[in-house]
């Protein structure tokens, strides 16, 4: 049996963001066991030209949320980058995970044959759109949530990689 488009995207991304949730959440208990103030690692970035922490979950969204959109040629939510809190992320992980619940299978139909066109550092790219999301979208989105894992246990979050893989 052969998988589909939607059944190696939806389900990773679902899966990730969720496991992402989570993460936050032990960053939030991180946060009040140590009485920091959440800014420590809402503002954490890895390098300084680098996304802080807020950042990686709004990229991490979006990869998610354009992929699914391209794939299915559904229209994705707007989201501002407005998020400064950490219910503020998992608002924005919750409404990324609802919407990519609507996509359907159906939907995905003829989508590894698709061509999908992004501009990548000012320059258009052209994929099909089985060579896009396993090539670009699936590792971009990761590329995101693996920083995002990576700022929170540098800055001392007790998460490990069973946490990452949401085990």
């Amino acid at each position: 049996m052969s998988l589909t488009m939607h059944q190696i995207s939806i389900p990773v991304f679902i899966r990730a963001l969720n496991n992402l949730s989570g993460l936050l959440n032990k960053a939030v208990a991180h946060v009040e066991e140590n009485k920091l103030d959440p800014d420590t690692l809402l503002t954490a970035r890895l390098f300084e030209d680098m996304y802080p922490l807020t950042g990686q979950i709004q990229r991490a969204s979006d990869a998610a949320k354009f992929a699914a959109s391209r794939l299915s040629a559904v229209q994705p939510p707007s989201f501002a980058d407005e998020e400064t809190t950490f219910p503020q992320l998992q608002e924005r992980i919750a409404k990324t995970i609802a919407f990519l619940e609507t996509v359907t299978p159906e939907q995905f139909e003829g989508s590894a044959e698709r061509e999908i066109i992004i501009k990548l550092r000012g320059n258009e790219t052209k994929f099909t759109g089985q060579a896009y999301l396993l090539t670009f979208a699936l590792p971009n989105f990761l590329f995101h949530v693996t920083t995002a894992y990576d700022i929170l246990r540098h800055k001392g979050v007790k998460i490990g990689k069973m946490d990452y893989l949401g085990f």
